[in-house]
């Protein structure tokens, strides 16, 4: 018996063979993943599967007028891997051939080699894991063969033979072909294992990619977005050239063939204007393929991914290889899967970069409502006042002029831009003087500004209407007038930012809807928007922070990383962002 188990075993080092290399067959793996299997690529497991059972066969061993084998395992395999009707199709295959091979168990094993594919096929219907385990795979076998045994005894005549040969064969089929299903599972999960390295890798090399490409393409598909994406993906994989194009022209091209795929140039390649024209990604295998008109091009192979925006095709990405005799100039199964990924993350960026550019359309058309609607009255209120100085105090009216002529000039220049802290608290100062000049001692003003802070960047007409609201909404409306305290202090990591008056204060109830969309009336007229474009700009801990106590005041205060209101790479950062 142990001298059987041997034998059966070294021989059983075929079928393993046969396994490696099947595992490297594509429609192998499509089953295995489970992606996209086709009737065809089923029909092809059963019958690889089939004549894998036909060998086990063809190795066995004669023993009593029937064969020691290791039959089962390609047929219950391919259940395993496959489903009832692959491992029932490949046994029937093994088990029909089986049978006419003859001899008094034809019949039994016959069977059983049918039984065993098909309960494969069950186990992977009913198991609910990504694939079947080797050491359920090793039990299965295991027992389906103690079946096949059993089939022998009951069916194969005479009885006396059968036990005979049961009692040989038995134990050692049982252990190397369980041992062998449990092997080929093995091989399978290796299979498995090396897709899930694979697209770790692969997903590590698109993420990098996409963290540092995400900068240049938020300004959206251009020539200067696309040459810094295409050198990037470059620098992070081992392709031989990398191409961006919208669905006309070259907008970069980078690596080899530079010197004639051109950045502006119409498109070259037939296999780019048939993605154009498809929306699908096209696999060149041969520089025919690729279809480059120049005669000399050393592009040999590539892959084209189409680039969209909701939906709407609007250019493509290539990875190229070619120009080295020394190496593989075939664009490889992994790279193809990269290409795709990197193809899905631009078109998810662009889409983002479209997206915050309609959102700062939106911003800025809520600014300049918001300016239409507050501007004609103050604009009304200072010329008012202007002329009631014009005969007493010319000088005054004069300056209340320059100063109004100041603000407006700043309010229309700077809609949706960035300036200088000290640009944007000039601005106030000149609200405040026509202010001033309408209520004379009963809007007093004191800052208390860090001087180091005024060379800093923040965003246009954020301070202003929170000062704006302290005057008219808090001062104003108390009798006796009262005081505004500006105050912006430098912190470590933060600029605080604080307007503070003792005026009439805000009820409990306005104070909760003081910042939702919708509140316009007093106090609320702006804050709504001041608040929404710090948040959207930044982020939530940037928001408005409101304590207010009616007839005692009203503090308003907010903060903002530094980090995003230097000039210099991060003023660039900021203007890319755009709100």
């Amino acid at each position: 018996m142990y001298e059987l188990l041997i034998i059966l075993a070294e021989r059983f080092s075929i079928i393993a063979l046969l396994a490696f290399v099947l595992s490297k067959a594509e429609f192998f793996k499509k089953i295995i993943y489970n992606s996209r299997v086709t009737k065809k690529d089923l029909l092809l497991t059963m019958v690889i599967f089939g004549v894998i059972g036909i060998a086990g066969t063809y190795v066995g061993v004669p023993i009593k007028d029937a064969i020691a084998n290791s039959r089962v395992v390609g047929p219950m395999v391919a259940g395993l891997i496959g489903g009832p009707l692959v491992g029932l199709g490949a046994g029937l295959i093994a088990g029909v051939h089986r049978f006419f091979l003859g001899g008094f168990t034809a019949i039994s094993c016959g069977i059983s080699t049918i039984l065993e594919g098909f309960s494969g096929g069950l186990i992977r219907k009913y198991y609910k894991g990504e694939h079947v385990p080797w050491e359920l795979a090793f039990v299965a076998g295991f027992i389906g063969e103690a079946v096949q045994m059993l089939i022998i005894l009951a069916t194969a005549k005479p009885f006396s033979q059968a036990l005979d040969l049961v009692d040989i064969v038995g134990l050692p089929m049982m252990i190397v072909n369980a041992t062998g299903i449990a092997v080929f599972m093995v091989i399978i999960k290796s299979v498995f294992d090396e897709k899930e390295q694979i697209s770790a890798v692969q997903a590590k090399i698109a993420l990098d990619i996409a963290s540092k490409t995400l900068p240049y393409l938020r300004k959206g598909l251009n020539e200067e977005s696309a040459q810094k994406t295409a050198e990037i993906i470059l620098a992070c994989t081992n392709v031989s050239a990398v191409a961006i194009t919208n669905r006309k022209k070259i907008l970069a091209h980078v690596g080899i063939a530079s010197d004639h795929h051109k950045v502006g140039m119409p498109l070259l390649t037939h296999a780019t204007k048939e993605t154009i024209k498809t929306g699908e990604i096209r696999i060149a295998k041969s520089k025919d393929e690729i279809g480059c008109l120049y005669e000399d091009c050393p592009l040999s192979s590539a892959v084209i991914v189409p680039l969209f925006k909701y939906d709407k095709l609007v250019g493509t990405l290539k990875l190229y290889k070619g120009g080295n005799k020394s190496r593989n100039n075939v664009i490889s199964n992994t790279e193809i899967e990269l290409a795709k990924g990197l193809g899905h993350l631009i078109s998810y960026q662009l889409e983002i970069a479209d997206a915050e550019y309609q959102r700062k359309l939106a911003t800025e058309a809520k600014l300049e409502a918001l300016q239409a609607q507050i501007n004609p009255h103050f604009l009304f209120n200072a010329l008012n006042t202007v002329i009631s100085f014009i005969r007493t105090k010319p000088d005054k009216a004069r300056e209340l002029l320059i100063n109004l002529s100041e603000y407006f000039r700043h309010n229309l220049k700077n809609v949706g831009k960035y300036v200088t802290i000290e640009q944007e608290l000039n601005n106030i100062n000149a609200y405040l003087y026509i202010e001033k000049a309408r209520f004379g001692d009963k809007l007093n003003v004191e800052q208390d500004i860090d001087k180091s802070v005024l060379s800093y960047y923040m965003p246009s007409f954020i301070l202003q209407p929170i000062v704006e609201n302290a005057v008219k909404h808090g001062i104003i409306p108390k009798g006796e007038g009262g005081n505004i305290k500006i105050k912006i202090k430098d912190e470590e990591n933060y600029i605080n930012f604080c307007v503070e008056d003792n005026g009439i204060g805000i009820n409990k109830k306005e104070q909760e809807n003081l910042l939702k969309e919708g509140f316009g009336k007093g106090v609320g007229i702006g804050l709504y928007n001041v608040n929404e474009r710090l948040t959207t700009i930044f982020c939530k801990d940037c928001s408005l922070m409101v304590e207010s106590k009616e007839n005692i005041g009203t503090k308003v205060s907010f903060k903002i990383p530094k980090t995003y209101l230097k000039k210099d790479d991060v003023y660039e950062k900021i203007e890319s962002i755009n709100y």
